[in-house]
């Protein structure tokens, strides 16, 4: 898999918007303290715009910047062939030459780059408000033995399977504990936080201990 597969399965910028924010809350809740989680959402990242984030602790990592412009994906796997340390010369030629003027900005965004400036990016898609799909560069792929040259298939694999069912899967594994499938859906479904559900995904907290998370993520109580 690639970006290109990936940005044909991902949905509308609002649905991903809600499955991201919905994931962070499900990690807030499941890992209270924020150094463990792997997913998180930012909804006043700037007084404009709102972004969705995950770091694997590795070095792997993404982030989504939504705008009202559409919204921005960038993409790193550390370990990835197309990855700008790997080939010395700054992004894989194609990942990010077509991004649209309107996310120029976002290429060299102090919080995607490194301290020399170099974009760290390995997998980019975007889609403003007007197009009828996801993007992404005319790229001139490796010709390596793995099948997730730019590690968009590893990054980007909650966000193409986005079903209750895959982040119980990947959730168990990652935090170690049992995850209620019930609660995980509740949640994907953007209902209101409940304590009841709160308390099914870890019984140690409450909502009360949720605020601050809850406010910075944007979801909503009632």
């Amino acid at each position: 898999m690639t970006v290109h597969d990936v940005a044909r399965r991902l949905p509308d910028i609002r649905v991903l918007r809600e499955h991201c924010r919905s994931m962070a809350v499900l990690e807030a809740i499941l890992s209270p303290e924020w150094e463990s989680r792997r997913h998180s959402f930012d909804d006043r990242w700037s007084e404009a715009e709102s972004m969705a984030s995950m770091r694997s602790g590795s070095g792997d990592e993404y982030a989504i910047v939504f705008s009202a412009a559409g919204a921005y994906v960038r993409g790193f796997d550390h370990e990835s062939p197309m990855s700008p340390y790997a080939t010395e010369d700054g992004p894989w030629p194609g990942v990010v030459d077509e991004v649209p003027e309107v996310f120029r900005p976002y290429v060299l965004e102090p919080a995607f780059t490194d301290e020399d400036g170099m974009p760290v990016v390995t997998a980019c898609m975007w889609r403003e408000t007007v197009d009828d799909r996801w993007k992404a560069g005319t790229i001139d792929f490796p010709e390596v033995t793995t099948e997730d040259p730019d590690g968009a298939g590893y990054l980007f694999q909650l966000l193409v399977d986005r079903s209750p069912e895959a982040f119980r899967r990947w959730a168990e594994d990652y935090h170690e504990v049992p995850v209620g499938l019930e609660a995980v859906r509740h949640v994907f479904a953007s209902r209101p936080l409940t304590e009841d559900v709160v308390r099914a995904l870890n019984p140690g907290i409450a909502v009360a201990d949720l605020s601050q998370d809850i406010a910075e993520i944007g979801f909503s109580t009632s």
